[in-house]
């Protein structure tokens, strides 16, 4: 039997700048991809991966996202309110962690999406997780396949999946999809206050303790508004197709 995560962190809280306008009256997770806010298409991946609960931290526009989750038991929300001070991605996780358990749990950017391959993603993830080497296990997009990314992507990765970071100036081919399976121990002298995931990535990837595994499918970076209307696009030309 395959082990899935019970409980995700659904990171929520930033604000979506580069997302304006349509961020500056709702917050980015509710901007709409397909019709549906792109939170619900997390939440329902989550929940399809097994997933019980996930925790959902909330800043820009709070309000809004507590009132959309309010009732929704597929997966259960929790909320981790960060109205007094944005936390960033670690610090965000940090002040989560005594509801997300003492297992290894999902980490999702509540605007990462993707349109699938063979298999869902979310379980490759978790078939690959191996607790007994790895402290974290990030999913990742090829740069070159995937729409609306323009960088020089992040990783590195060897035939059996440890990740090295991109040297300066150097492209290469990997670029983080903002979706991993960590265990807990990752956040183990973990600095107070607001900090980036990176700083323990790169933690990890000094003890050899960071892998990774290619995204299946065609991953969708969503920052703008005008990556937004070519995902919509490709979603649509997609589900047309099927």
């Amino acid at each position: 039997m395959t082990w899935l995560p019970k409980s995700a962190m659904v990171l929520a809280a930033g604000l979506g700048t580069r997302m304006r306008p349509l961020t500056d009256l709702v917050p980015k997770p509710l901007v709409r991809l397909q019709q549906k806010p792109l939170i619900d298409h997390v939440l329902d991946r989550i929940a399809d991966a097994g997933a019980e609960q996930a925790v959902v931290n909330v800043h820009h526009h709070a309000d809004q996202i507590i009132d959309h989750v309010q009732g929704r038991d597929r997966p259960r929300v929790l909320i981790s309110d960060e109205r007094d001070g944005l936390l960033d991605t670690g610090g965000g996780v940090v002040k989560a962690l005594p509801m997300l358990g003492e297992e290894p749990f999902l980490i999702h950017n509540s605007d990462s999406t993707w349109i699938e391959g063979v298999q869902p993603n979310l379980i490759r993830l978790a078939r690959s997780f191996d607790p007994g080497r790895m402290d974290a296990l990030l999913l990742l997009a090829l740069a070159s396949g995937s729409i609306g990314y323009e960088g020089r992507g992040d990783f590195m990765m060897s035939p059996d999946g440890l990740l090295k970071r991109r040297p300066e100036r150097e492209l290469v081919p990997f670029v983080y999809s903002g979706v991993c399976i960590v265990h807990p121990r990752l956040f183990a002298n973990a600095p107070e206050g607001p900090f980036s995931l990176n700083l323990l990535f790169d933690r990890a990837i000094e003890q050899r303790r960071l892998y990774g595994i290619r995204l299946d499918g065609i991953w969708l970076h969503v920052g703008t508004p005008a990556a937004l209307a070519e995902a919509d696009q490709l979603f649509h030309g997609s589900y047309a197709a099927a």
